[in-house]
């Protein structure tokens, strides 16, 4: 299919074939009609991408602020790995869509092939032949709406909720502040809730535009007769309210909203604009009431409810995204809202390098809302390209998942290895065409089928959300592959014993990324306890870090929490060290009234293990960041091996200390330790049993902590 593309490295805009989304549960698959180019929002994407490296940075320092402190955290060459990584991808434009289903996942059985809907959401609703759409951002469009109507959905809802936002009254005085495609509707909206419209801009088109359709009055922001005529609109008053819809680098509208406000009125914020908000003399004075407009509306940024499909209780929350969406919708449908004045351009989707020449100014032309449009193609729901011939090897590889972990670990050092890349498959068509190209693989695709029936794969690396690792490792089984999968290897004791009931009757070998006992580190300390025979003492302590509740490891359907999602490295690390099972686990969290802690994320756990040794694991997100991440203490025959965040390490015995240096947690070496296995026809680096105890035990851990009480382990 084709789709608008961004290279954030070089900023080159341009559209290319890649292939199409695929459909998950709660998703909706649509082919789009016709998609809007939000002017100003992506004017402002597209103008980080095409700036330089340093041009980047000035306009996001919050990601600078994140690359130092990864520097500190992981050092400086895995930092500029990572950075390359993020800079070297290719990003999917724009946020607002309309077309027709052609197949639907939603848990709520709403739409069905052939509805026409609209479409929102960044990476969701893009300029692209086909999209593949959360439930919750899709809303039905009504008979007598047009495609090229509904395409302006995502905008219009913005503009709704930041009226929303001001809550007018039938015969207020409103003024609306910029006056692009945002202010236009906005200015439209208001008009139908009965209030007295004015509006303000740079622009003689746009106030001439506004003053046609939607404001009683529309002037220039430099008119000198501006706030005289503004005494007159609102008898000296003021505004009762103030949307701001603008971008802009200054303060100036903030300033100018102030101003003309009544007093005791509201400012209502919905442009990107700046906020040094002056005191004196009119907020203070005034006592106005600034308030922002989060985009879309209710259930923005919230990954429950924009990604899981739980919608709002309506009795509760009246106006989520999707019902403003739909109140849109029905707006222009009875025809309070005109939107064909504001259409002034509309391109083919091949021709769409010269619609963004006419947003960027490289073509000077007034301009307002431009459409793309999207023509029958046969070719446009191929999930799969050919993408180069490369030379196949004995082990010929497919990656399932290739994010920035996938691609700064993992398929590098395949590469590097014994293996040729075959197949890449994500749910995004953009990303497996740049992974694909990027890497060398031979192919591209959004769906997992195309590795699992490729018979000359013959090994599968499986680097998805958490959810999908069960089920994609026992399909790899059913096809014989060979299977790396990271870890977890399971979400709960039912996924696990498939998966072992899967293994049990395939010839496949199994590694999960366990990746920290292959670091030279714990190698060396491995060795210098070989051979004593007696129980270990394993501490370990790990500074976390703190994760948002709703990130989606966090989440308990997505990625399973961090006991079983990160704590399985540390039990895999306790395993290695004192080669024995473990017998039982007793584990205690701390208890907090913060709501935004996740108590089990602050932890200590106590594993015995089959030869009396005992490992402790003391797993925190409530520390600072300065103090380094893990720190590993292995006691036992009269000597100690420390691990100092796999940077260096320190071994004592015979009352001398010696200093280990050596850095890496491993990751190179344990994709060479499968691929050497593979090769070499030998037994997995880790064995099936120590992988299935491992996470065994992250599942006790969760038992202990709901009962109270020790948990054995029947292995």
């Amino acid at each position: 299919m084709k789709q608008v593309i961004q290279n954030f490295k070089t900023g080159d805009l341009y559209v290319d074939e890649v292939p199409a989304p695929s459909i998950s549960k709660g998703t909706v698959l649509v082919e789009n009609k016709f998609s809007l180019i939000s002017a100003g929002t992506e004017r402002s994407t597209v103008s980080v991408g095409k700036a330089s490296l340093i041009g980047k940075a000035k306009q996001r320092p919050d990601l600078v602020a994140q690359v130092l402190q990864n520097i500190k955290k992981e050092g400086l060459k895995a930092t500029i790995d990572k950075v390359k990584t993020k800079l070297d991808s290719l990003k999917a434009l724009g946020y607002s869509t309309s077309g027709i289903v052609t197949a639907s996942m939603d848990t709520n059985g709403i739409f069905k092939p052939g509805d026409r809907v609209a479409c929102a959401g960044q990476d969701y609703a893009s300029h692209s032949e086909v999209v593949s759409i959360p439930q919750n951002l899709v809303a039905k469009i009504p008979d007598n709406v047009s495609f090229e109507e509904a395409s302006f959905t995502t905008l219009g809802a913005i503009a709704l909720q930041g009226v929303r936002q001001a809550n007018p009254k039938l015969g207020e005085n409103v003024c609306v502040i910029g006056l692009g495609l945002l202010g236009q509707i906005t200015c439209q909206l208001l008009k139908a809730n009965g209030c007295n419209v004015f509006g303000i801009d740079l622009s003689k088109d746009l106030v001439r535009i506004s003053a046609e359709n939607g404001a009683e009055k529309a002037m220039l922001r430099n008119d000198d007769n501006l706030i005289s005529a503004i005494d007159n609109f609102t008898n000296g008053y003021g505004f009762d309210s103030v949307i701001i819809t603008a971008a802009a680098p200054t303060n100036d509208p903030i300033e100018l909203s102030a101003e003309i406000t009544k007093k005791k009125g509201k400012v209502i914020v919905v442009g990107a604009v700046k906020m040094d908000i002056p005191r004196d003399p009119h907020f203070y004075r005034k006592e106005l009431e600034l308030k922002l407009s989060c985009s879309y509306g209710p259930g923005r940024y919230d990954v429950n409810y924009e990604e899981l499909g739980q919608d709002y209780p309506f009795g509760y929350v009246r106006w989520t995204e999707q019902r403003n969406m739909g109140a849109f919708l029905d707006l222009i449908s009875k025809k309070a809202i005109n939107l064909e004045p504001l259409i002034t351009h509309v391109f083919d989707i091949q021709e769409a390098e010269k619609a963004y020449d006419i947003v960027l100014g490289k073509v000077k032309e007034a301009h307002l809302g431009i459409l793309l449009k999207y023509k029958e193609n046969t070719s446009k729901g191929l999930t799969k390209f050919e993408l180069g011939t490369n030379e196949i090897k004995d082990l010929n590889v497919g990656f399932i998942g290739a994010g920035s972990f996938a691609q700064s670990y993992l398929i590098p050092n395949v590469k590097s290895n014994k293996g040729s890349l075959d197949t890449v498959v994500t749910t995004k068509g953009i990303t497996a065409k740049n992974v694909g190209d990027k890497f060398g693989f031979n192919s591209a695709s959004s769906n997992s089928e195309d590795i699992y029936s490729n018979e000359k794969i013959n090994t599968i690396f499986i680097a998805t959300p958490h959810n999908s690792h069960a089920n994609y490792t026992i399909k790899g089984f059913e096809s014989n592959k060979h299977v790396f999968v990271e870890k977890p290897l399971a979400m709960d004791y039912e996924e696990l014993e498939k998966v072992k009931i899967a293994y049990e009757q395939s010839k496949s070998k199994l590694m999960v990324g366990f990746n920290r006992r292959f670091s030279p580190l714990a190698k060396e300390i491995k060795k210098r306890f070989d051979g004593a025979e007696e129980s270990l003492v394993v501490n370990i302590r790990v500074n976390a870090g703190f994760i948002p509740k709703d990130h989606w490891t966090q989440l308990e359907e997505v990625g399973g929490g961090r006991i079983v999602g990160e704590m399985c490295h540390f039990i895999d690390l306790m395993q290695y060290f004192t080669d024995a099972k473990p017998i039982s686990v007793f584990a205690d969290c701390i208890n907090s009234s913060n709501s935004q802690l996740k108590t089990d994320d602050n932890i200590c756990v106590i594993v015995k293990f089959s030869d009396g040794s005992m490992g402790n694991l003391t797993y925190l997100a409530n520390g600072d960041k300065s103090l380094p991440k893990e720190q590993i203490e292995v006691f036992g025959a009269g000597k100690v091996g420390i691990i100092n965040d796999f940077r260096s390490g320190v071994f004592h015995n015979g009352n001398k200390a010696e200093k280990l240096k050596m850095t890496g947690k491993g990751h190179k070496q344990e994709v060479q330790a499968f691929l050497d296995a593979l090769t070499l026809n030998q037994e997995s680096p880790i064995s099936f049993q120590s992988i299935y105890n491992t996470t065994l035990v992250t599942f006790k851990i969760q038992d202990s902590l709901r009962t109270g009480l020790p948990q054995n382990l029947d292995i």
